[in-house]
């Protein structure tokens, strides 16, 4: 649980519709899709359908890791080469004069007895890569997959909280262009084809965010994106590699915690960005977690599902929807207080509350 009101400063991103937080911004709220038939060849169909950047738009691998990246697997690499333009984007709002430190969400590592394709030294991979300083005392690395990014964030309120620091990074990022994985996700039947009425489109994609306390905010002279209100965690028995019967609970926990971190005179949510990805089971989450917590929602509040148009980001998306609704919330095209939520493949589940200036 985390109770501080911080500000977010500055949202980085690239993804399949665009290179830049704002250009992302755009195309989400246009609906414009870039999931398309790939070379891919799975045994459902011909061309599994993926959501990527274009391997012209992503930054080479810095020279230094070239000389030793024969370590690296390839998806560790394109993790490292989706981060640059996003991370770098942090700082053309403002550079904070002392490194701040990391939270990074990561994949799930994989089942047992599987080579993780993460190396342990990513975080230091990243700041070779970027260029972009950071205090590794104090970062960490969040292994939760999709909830992961929310997880971060609330580790991140934490560490605001205390005062040890005046600022903090956010993050996530992921691909799914991994042959082992696709393959894996292909035999369990999780991945939309022409055979199957449900399924995700694997993605890719990395968000970044820069958070301080109003305070700092209003010593340097700068307005924020938007407030981050709180966040909330849960665990749900019942997930997607479990044999407990699936209940919801863990999301139900996770807004409930949250809520529980604001004022009941707070306006009631607006907006939802949700972390549905095609799966069945999403839905199902959301709608036990919605009954169970409808009174703090408005009756006719809008969704926005992201990875309807750019696939399944993996470990990038709750850190990528909590940046689109503070860039929609500062432009003002959605209203706030916007509700961000997304669950793991396993247990993780998190939300965060999102409102205007």
């Amino acid at each position: 649980m985390a109770t501080q009101r911080v500000d977010i400063l500055a949202v980085g991103m690239t993804t399949p519709v665009g290179l830049s937080a704002q250009a992302t911004a755009a195309a989400v709220r246009a609906g414009i899709t870039r999931t398309r038939e790939s070379t891919v060849h799975l045994s459902a169909w011909d061309g599994q359908r993926l959501g990527l950047v274009d391997e012209r738009h992503l930054h080479p691998l810095a020279p230094a890791l070239e000389k030793t990246a024969t370590g690296l697997s390839d998806r560790h690499r394109r993790m490292l080469r989706l981060s640059t333009l996003a991370f770098r984007e942090l700082l053309a709002t403002w550079k904070p004069s002392a490194p701040p430190p990391l939270m990074l969400a990561l994949p799930e590592p994989p089942p047992q007895g599987m080579m993780d394709p993460v190396g342990p030294g990513f975080l230091a991979h990243l700041g070779q890569q970027t260029g972009v300083g950071f205090d590794a005392g104090k970062s960490r690395v969040f292994r939760q997959g999709r909830a992961g990014g929310l997880l971060a964030l609330e580790a991140a309120l934490a560490l605001l909280a205390s005062r040890q620091v005046d600022c903090a990074y956010v993050g996530g990022v992921d691909t799914y262009l991994d042959l082992g994985l696709l393959g894996r996700l292909d035999v369990e039947e999780r991945l939309l084809s022409e055979g199957r009425a449900e399924g995700l489109i694997p993605g890719e994609g990395a968000a970044f965010l820069l958070l301080t306390t109003p305070k700092h905010t209003q010593s340097l002279g700068l307005e924020p994106l938007a407030h981050l209100l709180g966040t909330g965690t849960g665990r749900e028995k019942g997930h997607l590699y479990s044999d407990s019967p699936h209940l919801g609970e863990g999301l139900t926990d996770s807004l409930h915690t949250l809520f529980a971190t604001v004022p009941r005179e707070l306006p009631k949510v607006e907006t939802v960005y949700a972390g549905m990805t095609g799966e069945r089971i999403w839905g199902r989450e959301w709608g036990i977690a919605y009954l169970r917590n409808r009174d703090r929602l408005q009756e006719k509040y809008r969704i926005e599902h992201p990875a309807e148009y750019l696939g399944d980001p993996g470990a990038a998306l709750g850190t990528l929807m909590v940046g689109l609704a503070a860039l929609a919330l500062h432009k003002g095209y959605r209203k706030g207080p916007c509700l961000v939520w997304c669950g793991s493949d396993r247990e993780e589940r998190g939300a965060a509350l999102v409102h205007s200036y």
